[in-house]
């Protein structure tokens, strides 16, 4: 018996047959779509590894700008420089699709173009290390954005990859086979069927000769009994 319960009937098998190459071309495309997928994912790590490392090694930078900022400079001076911000960003989200996924899209834009506007306080009272800081962060700012937006992808992309996978393997090793059992079952089914049905006429042919036999017999030995001789046997000469 298959693993599904099916009628064995013609158009059961019809039915079942069309199902089957159903889904052994959307099996196809899934394999498809998961090896795109793969692809994708892999070129999204690499830049996700290489832009990290760049992130990493600005943010050090910057930290450590900042850490020489405050020896010498007082806590009360560092905290009033940085008080008020001079510049604004604007952030905007749109999404991309990569294989049917909704990638998002980070966009920002400052407020003035002014390079100088990234330092909210007056350079007679700062140190220059505070400059190299703030400078370096507003360097990082947009590899930061780039990297969050790459990570976001990378993990949207292994969700499908990984729904996709198991799709795949539904089709391939469960769905796939149990059409295959259950269009066999129901073929020697129908073949079965169709050999008893002929076995059937058969009997019913040989029972209707048999009986078509005895009643000619029957009619010669009423002749022979009536005229003392066979109604079909030659005359005497």
């Amino acid at each position: 018996m298959p693993a599904i319960n099916v009628n064995p009937t013609r158009q059961e098998l019809t039915r079942l047959k069309g199902r089957l190459r159903t889904s052994i071309r959307g099996h196809k495309l899934l394999k498809d779509k998961r090896d795109e997928l793969m692809k994708q994912f892999m070129d999204v790590v690499r830049e996700n590894r290489a832009l990290r490392q760049k992130v990493e090694a600005a943010l050090m930078k910057a930290h450590g700008s900042f850490t020489v900022a405050s020896a010498v400079m007082s806590s009360e001076m560092l905290e009033q420089s940085l008080l008020y911000p001079k510049q604004s960003v604007e952030l905007d989200m749109s999404f991309q699709n990569v294989m049917s996924v909704n990638v998002p899209e980070y966009h920002f834009k400052t407020k003035s173009d002014d390079a100088g506007e990234i330092y909210p306080y007056g350079f007679a009272t700062t140190s220059g290390e505070l400059d190299d800081a703030v400078n370096a962060l507003s360097g990082v700012f947009q590899d930061m954005l780039r990297l969050a937006q790459i990570e976001k992808t990378s993990q949207l992309l292994a969700e499908e990859i990984e729904k996709t996978r198991r799709r795949v393997n539904a089709l391939e090793y469960v769905k796939i086979p149990q059409m295959q059992e259950a269009i066999k079952y129901i073929t020697m089914k129908l073949d079965e069927n169709e050999r008893a049905s002929t076995i059937r006429l058969m009997k019913v042919k040989d029972m209707i000769l048999k009986q078509a036999i005895e009643e000619r017999q029957e009619a010669d030995q009423n002749a022979v009994e009536t005229y003392g001789k066979p109604k079909d046997a030659p005359a005497d000469v």
